[in-house]
């Protein structure tokens, strides 16, 4: 099997990139780009350390990212597992990679930049939910990329068609999946446990 392992070979297989692909990478959020973060309910986290790599999601009601400035997001970290990866990550690499999805919408927002972990009060204290639970930090990151990227992957994924949808009875419960794989866990109580996380427990 072929290798690629050095940035000419790689560019040898590929068509060279228009000069609009170029041209649409921007230093700062514009309006748009500002409009699309304010309809995002769903976010992917790229970040990276010496301990590896790490893609992780975001979700909240859309607008949950809050655009300080042209240049500064503020990103809030809700209730999850406490594995912590993507902070610990931030704290040895600032970089990371932030991909903004609209629901019914083909395109994507990439936003690239640096991060680092806030707890100030008055930072947090405006993304609490039901005016109480104040995250426990947020991520402010300082963009150095942005653009807009084409919909053609989501519309080879159909990602939108419901009627690609897969049912609930079509894919194991959580709960049971871990069971599954760790020795000793018990599913019905795992599936319970995660009910109550993902209902009352949610934030």
């Amino acid at each position: 099997m072929s290798e690629i392992k050095d940035t000419m070979a790689l560019r040898q297989a590929y068509a060279e990139p228009g000069e609009l692909v170029l041209k649409k990478v921007m230093p700062r959020l514009d309006g748009h780009a500002r409009r699309f973060i304010g309809l995002s309910p769903f976010l992917a986290i790229a970040s990276s350390s010496g301990a590896g790599t790490d893609c992780s999601p975001r979700g909240d009601a859309p607008g949950f990212v809050q655009v300080v400035d042209d240049i500064t997001l503020l990103v809030p970290d809700r209730r999850g597992n406490n594995l912590l990866d993507t902070l610990q990550n931030v704290l040895v690499k600032p970089e990371i990679g932030l991909l903004f999805f609209v629901p019914g919408l083909n395109e994507t927002l990439r936003v690239n930049g640096r991060a680092r972990i806030v707890t100030d009060p008055a930072v947090l204290e405006p993304m609490a939910i039901k005016g109480t639970i104040v995250p426990s930090s947020a991520m402010e990151v300082t963009v150095t990329q942005v653009f807009f990227h084409c919909g053609r992957s989501v519309l080879r994924a159909d990602l939108w068609n419901p009627a690609k949808k897969v049912g609930r009875d079509d894919f194991p419960l959580l709960g049971t999946i871990i069971a599954d794989q760790i020795k000793g866990v018990d599913a019905n109580k795992t599936n319970e446990n995660l009910k109550v996380a993902y209902t009352t427990n949610l934030y």
